[in-house]
């Protein structure tokens, strides 16, 4: 039998069976129904914050080769925009590469990979059946938005208004200084386009939207992609490929018993952003050392971790897309952004890793807000 099996080897997958052999689970099996290396649809954005999670399991050199983006450019919906650096540069990997440089970090600490769909789960007293073959003491569930382990908790998908829609794709990148562009939209808000060079000549591009319950058609995102960057000709771009995104602000149980969801398999993708690899490799790396340390418990464990390490930025974080509904609030935030770089960094913060809105962040906006409305002197 084996201690720990983990099922999906994306990152939050990859992290949680690094997670589980440094908390002493010896035989840990990852499964995956793709080989490696393999696509990802995503934006392959890799902020400073998902390597200080790697760096503490053991894991160098996942960003080797790719040129640091030492600034963000965000424009509001309004058409305001802040461009500033970075607190700590970010990356843009492509997932066919970071992915597979983390199994093989996996596979180097004692993991064993095997390429295996699974179908179907049970639980019992002293163990977790996968498919009526595979046994371990505790399973984690990493294999994403449309999470097998996640059903067989007895959780549905997200519905509407917490489930995103984007597509993907690679073009030449924008000239100009090396940045992550973001650019919301006030049609079919909330959404927003993204370009994120990646250093060879190319650069990530994508535009995505919160599902309202209206039919959104691969056309549509192409034409969105188009009307708000540009610069990238959808024509042209290769390896588009459309995802769900399962936002943060309706998040399951994060599990029952013997078995735990992690990364987009919890929802956890951030609802300001749509970053989801740090998410991915916090909760995967906390979610193997509860299923390590205490296998019949290890929901209740990875619960508390959970909520001590990401619980309060969690409730920021849905606060402030609760608050980003109302694109005034945005243009708002960058406005204040633009003035005050201590604002632009707690943005940064709480959209990219674990920070949290504060008084004085909150009071800045307001102010924006307060001058939106104030009628004009004359």
């Amino acid at each position: 039998m084996w201690d720990v099996i983990v099922v999906g080897a994306g990152p939050a997958g990859a992290a949680a069976a690094l997670g589980a052999r440094r908390a002493g689970a010896e035989r840990v099996l990852l499964l995956d129904r793709y080989d490696f290396p393999r696509d990802k649809a995503c934006g392959d954005g890799i902020a400073a914050h998902a390597l200080d999670v790697l760096a503490e399991l053991g894991v160098t050199g996942a960003v080797d080769g790719y040129a640091p983006l030492p600034a963000l450019r965000l424009v509001g919906p309004g058409g305001g925009a802040v461009a500033r650096t970075l607190p700590r540069p970010a990356y843009t990997v492509p997932r066919r590469v970071f992915d597979a440089r983390l199994v093989t970090a996996a596979v180097a600490a004692g993991a064993e990979l095997r390429r295996h769909t699974v179908r179907r789960v049970e639980q019992h007293a002293d163990r977790v059946v996968l498919d009526g073959e595979l046994a371990a003491r505790a399973v984690v569930g990493a294999d994403g938005a449309g999470s097998i382990l996640r059903r067989a908790l007895g959780h549905p998908a997200n519905p509407d208004r917490h489930l995103a829609l984007a597509i993907r794709g690679y073009a030449p990148a924008l000239p100009g200084p090396p940045e992550q562009l973001i650019v919301t939209s006030s049609a079919r808000w909330p959404a927003y386009a993204w370009s994120f060079p990646i250093g060879d000549g190319r650069a990530n591009v994508g535009y995505g939207e919160v599902l309202r319950g209206e039919p959104v058609t691969r056309a549509h995102l192409l034409d969105r992609l188009a009307d708000l960057l540009p610069g990238v000709d959808p024509a042209t771009a290769t390896d588009l490929r459309a995802h769900h995104l399962p936002l943060s602000t309706h998040r399951p149980a994060p599990g029952r018993g013997r078995v735990v969801l992690a990364g987009d398999a919890l929802s956890l993708i951030n609802p300001f952003t749509g970053e989801g690899i740090f998410y991915a490799l916090r909760s995967g790396a906390l979610a193997g050392a509860a299923a390590a340390g205490t296998p019949a418990h290890a929901a209740r464990r990875y619960a508390e971790a959970l909520r001590d390490r990401l619980g309060t930025h969690l409730r920021h974080s849905s606060v402030a897309a609760w608050l980003a509904r109302r694109r005034w609030v945005v243009d708002a935030a960058v406005r204040a952004a633009r003035r005050d770089d201590r604002v632009y960094r707690t943005v940064v913060e709480l959209g990219l890793g674990d920070g949290r809105l504060d008084a004085r962040t909150l009071a800045r906006i307001g102010a924006g807000v307060v001058a939106r409305d104030r009628p004009p002197r004359h």
